[in-house]
């Protein structure tokens, strides 16, 4: 019997997870993908928004500004890639009035920001489009690894004491004095549930005959540039937002390299195709505010789809059940607005359930990475453990020694992606084309489980189909 079931394994899932085992709660993850960070939270434009633009006293608001707050503090504790870069939203002439708009919305959220001239603009950003004349300042926005705190966290609580469950669909959910949940593999019980499925929210609700939601999908497709480009970037560069988003960015990111994106169309739940005509749109989108965008330095297209349930977050308790919760319509700015919605979950829960806190719960998480290593400290972790002196991954500069360490750790990486995630090996120019081979062998032999059925990630992704020669 758990305290509380939470199903979904995004930033926001993981985030309740993290703060309900952080304060003594026997808490259960279930995830229906191979990893954590498996959706949304993999492929966004890891922006720590400001909350300049959300609508004055809506949940999206409340939760934005105090995710914003929180993130420097988590990110320093969880040893995740943050780093507040302030952000820009860019008008040409005629732009003045809607610069003022969000001027007005930023005083009523409590947001830090004030409307600065284009030789200001000049000073923070080179390159900016010609035609802009002024700009809504954010000094408080930044940027984060999405994917690296969703995994974290995820990490953090099952040092604390969660359980995850991976690749386990939610088959049925009933109540009878508690909640209990069936998958394929079995029944798990709780004293509370959490929804925090994203797109398959309404699903989920749908199990238990509570209330369901129209949910819209929109695709965002992207441009990543490699890391020579990350010093031509400086802070996030926005337009001013219209009826579909924020509208097509300009940003570094956390990992050093820069992202042109995303778009904004409706789409199928599980659509993350790259388009020639989304990319086209991005080009479009970024020539507006950045004037000399270098496409040749692009080294990889991705697509990410986030779910849309009306205009505001869904963050309730259930009509039907006072125990459950619903987290649903999470969309932009849902990365920031995650720790904050973690802490109330657990809040609310602690407000009328009380459990013994643990003496001293882990709070700190350290990653050992060569790029952060002296010489003296590589040299003495070679001495003890020779992988260390291996690099598997040239472009991202990984070693042996951290593969491993990822394939073991508390949430243990399985897959190629789920690696590449953890360590960004892959992630360089070449896109794995030398590293990937070397990577699936030491899968295969820390996992115990031959070549053919180490997978990319994700349900029937096996790279090998067989060896053409057999090892000596």
């Amino acid at each position: 019997m758990y305290d509380c079931i939470v199903i979904g394994g995004g930033v926001v899932g993981t985030a309740v997870l993290d703060a309900l085992s952080t304060r003594g709660y026997k808490t259960l993850l279930i995830e229906k993908e191979d990893d954590v960070a498996s959706g949304a939270s993999r492929a966004n434009s890891g922006i720590a928004h400001a909350g300049y633009d959300c609508v004055p006293g809506t949940l999206k608001a409340k939760f934005n500004v105090e995710g914003n707050k929180m993130m420097p503090s988590l990110t320093r504790d969880l040893d995740v890639p943050f780093r507040k870069t302030g952000s820009l939203v860019l008008a040409g002439r005629g732009g003045e009035k809607g610069l003022l708009e969000l001027l007005e919305r930023a005083k009523a959220n409590g947001v830090d920001a004030r409307i600065i001239d284009r030789e200001e603009i000049d000073k923070i950003q080179d390159g900016v489009n010609p035609e802009i004349v002024s700009a809504l300042y954010a000094k408080d926005a930044g940027i984060v690894s999405p994917y690296k705190l969703t995994i974290a966290l995820c990490d953090r609580a099952i040092l604390n004491g969660a359980e995850v469950r991976l690749e386990e669909n939610i088959e049925s959910i009933r109540f009878d004095k508690k909640f209990i949940v069936k998958t394929q593999n079995g029944e798990y019980e709780s004293k509370y549930l959490v929804n925090s499925a994203g797109g398959g929210a309404s699903d989920i609700n749908a199990l238990l005959s509570d209330e369901t939601y129209e949910t819209a999908f929109r695709k965002g497709e992207y441009f990543v540039l490699d890391k020579t480009e990350g010093a031509r970037v400086k802070t996030v560069l926005f337009p001013l937002p219209d009826e579909n988003g924020k509208g097509i960015l300009v940003a570094p990111t956390a990992d050093g390299n820069v992202i042109y994106g995303p778009t904004s169309e409706a789409c199928e739940e599980d659509d993350t195709s790259c388009t020639a005509k989304g990319l086209d749109l991005v080009r479009q989108g970024v020539s507006k505010v950045f004037a000399n965008p270098n496409y040749r330095a692009v080294i990889r297209e991705y697509a990410g789809v986030r779910a849309v349930v009306g205009e505001d977050f869904i963050v309730k308790r259930s009509e039907k059940y006072h125990d459950f919760f619903i987290l649903a319509g999470i969309c932009s700015p849902g990365l920031t607005s995650a720790p904050s919605i973690g802490k109330y979950i657990a809040d609310e829960i602690e407000k009328e359930y009380k459990v013994e806190k643990p003496e001293n719960p882990v709070k700190v998480l350290r990653h050992d990475r060569l790029k952060n290593l002296t010489a003296e400290e590589l040299n003495e972790k070679v001495k003890n453990n020779p992988k260390w002196g291996r690099i598997i991954c040239r472009c991202e500069t990984v070693t042996e020694a951290e593969i491993v360490n990822a394939i073991h750790s508390p949430l243990p990486a399985t897959t190629v992606d789920a690696v590449k995630r953890r360590v960004r090996a892959g992630m360089g120019r070449c896109q794995g084309g030398f590293c990937a081979p070397r990577v699936i062998d030491i899968l295969s032999r820390e996992l115990g489980i031959p070549v053919t059925k180490v997978k990319k990630g994700g349900k029937g992704s096996e790279l090998v189909k067989c060896r053409i020669k057999e090892d000596n």
